[in-house]
């Protein structure tokens, strides 16, 4: 089925997005394993994963409107120095993401591409759920500090 150049247009920007977000919250799992915040590397490991599934979903819908997906483009992967930075990082580009996802819905439908809109959706509540568990995290250390914080993200190494 041939796709509408707006929706393309808009899918190939949620697509980068997501490679994007994929890389940042992947290099900052890894980071936070390293300085020894299993838990928390474990947890943003997962988000990363949750993003791949999302830009295999773009991917999938750019394929069936006769797209060709772009694998090689990325907007900026803002890496954080420590875990503060890390989450700001993260709500910044999920804050980016919903008002992206946003416009591309208004796009779908004014295209009437219900099932492009029905996937940014998805992605969209699936993107604030991020903003709300980061914005949850930073008031959490706002609350008890950052060392009480981080002294609960350790994990079990074994």
């Amino acid at each position: 089925m041939k796709g509408k150049k707006e929706i393309l247009d808009i899918l190939a920007e949620v697509l980068a997005a997501e490679l994007t977000a994929i890389n940042q919250y992947f290099i900052h799992a890894k980071l936070c394993k390293n300085w020894g915040y299993l838990e928390l590397g474990d947890y943003l490991k997962k988000e990363s994963i949750e993003e791949m599934k999302h830009a295999d979903e773009v991917i999938e819908r750019i394929l069936y409107l006769d797209g060709i997906p772009d694998l090689q483009k990325y907007m900026k992967i803002n890496v954080g120095q420590d875990v503060p930075s890390m989450l700001e990082n993260d709500l910044q580009l999920e804050y980016s993401a919903v008002e992206r996802l946003n416009r591309g819905i208004d796009v779908a439908v004014q295209c009437k591409d219900n099932g492009s809109r029905e996937l940014l959706e998805k992605i969209l509540v699936s993107e604030e759920e991020h903003i709300d568990w980061i914005e949850t995290q930073q008031n959490v250390i706002k609350e008890i500090g950052l060392p009480n914080y981080l002294s609960q993200k350790l994990g079990d190494s074994t």
